[in-house]
């Protein structure tokens, strides 16, 4: 394996290793605990007061070693921007949420209003000054791009905030996200070590993270971490590959629109016993462990998927 894609995994791993062990105990002097639905699944009121924010530890450790490549990789700048405005919409949720006790945090309005301002930015910069186009390689089919003109902006916009936000609803399980998110990251697309920084923090997170968790990225890393998704996706003109990649991501976003508007349209019935749909296999049963696995599982078969589809 070459060290180009070593290193940066190893160092973001260490890094967020290092961190976790601050971090934790800091937040919970904070008392930035996790607070549970009492309507919601029932096992998880054991998980209230667990400290959350904790995104903060692979988002350091991703972020610090990934600028040691930013001479090779100058592209990886407007990323990084997309990852951190989409992590301070989520710190700035998360900590309404939790310290200011505001149970929905940002407004819904207030949230997709800065999510688009930050898009906005990130679509100028690449338009402006990269030299990164829009056209988008089309699975299946080497060497052959989806050129869509203007219409490419528009869709654009809702490519990236579509993504965050499929990415925000899978983290609702310990370890979850992040095992998702490691296999997706994995492909490289030629990225390979911005993408193992990712990577890297993310495996030192999920010592803390998995099952039963000591810490919550809460959307602090959610956001981000989805920013960084649907950023990369665009610099190496990969974002129909998300759609593949990204099933899991897909299909918990899915559950959520299919499941409110069934709810509104039928006046209080609903499909799923709970959304997003990792919740209803948890009604339906299954352990957190089991549906983290199942979905691991999924998101590598479909990794392999896109292998062949490029």
């Amino acid at each position: 394996m070459n060290i180009q894609v070593v290193f940066p995994v190893l160092i973001s791993f260490a890094i967020s290793v290092i961190l976790g062990p601050i971090v934790i105990p800091f937040l919970r002097r904070l008392k930035m605990g996790q607070t549970e639905r009492v309507e919601g699944v029932q096992s998880h009121l054991k998980k209230a007061g667990t400290p959350t924010m904790g995104g903060v530890i692979f988002l350091i450790a991703a972020v610090v070693t990934t600028l040691f490549y930013a001479k090779d990789y100058p592209n990886v700048i407007p990323v990084l921007f997309l990852t951190l405005g989409f992590g301070i919409i989520g710190f700035l949720d998360d900590y309404l949420k939790v310290v200011l006790r505001r149970s929905d945090g940002l407004l819904a309005w207030q949230k997709f209003g800065l999510q688009v301002v930050v898009t906005g930015i990130f679509v100028y910069y690449i338009l402006n000054y990269t030299n990164v186009d829009l056209a988008m390689r089309i699975p299946f089919w080497p060497n052959h791009y989806l050129n869509l003109g203007w219409l490419a902006i528009p869709v654009l916009f809702f490519a990236v905030i579509g993504t965050v936000n499929g990415v925000n609803f899978t983290d609702g399980l310990d370890g979850l996200e992040s095992s998702v998110t490691e296999f997706l990251l994995g492909m490289g697309g030629g990225w390979e070590p911005v993408t193992g920084a990712v990577v890297g923090g993310l495996m030192g997170f999920l010592l803390f993270n998995v099952y039963p968790a000591r810490v919550f990225m809460g959307d602090t890393g959610s956001l981000a971490l989805g920013g960084f998704v649907a950023g990369a996706a665009y610099m190496m003109q990969m974002p129909l590959f998300i759609l593949l990649i990204g099933l899991i991501y897909l299909v918990e976003v899915l559950s959520v629109m299919i499941q409110v508007t069934y709810f509104k349209a039928t006046h209080g019935k609903r499909i799923f016993k709970m959304a997003p749909i990792h919740h209803h296999f948890e009604l339906c049963g299954w352990s957190e462990t089991r549906i983290v696995a199942v979905f691991s599982v999924i998101t590598a078969v479909m990794c392999l998927i896109a292998f062949l589809a490029m």
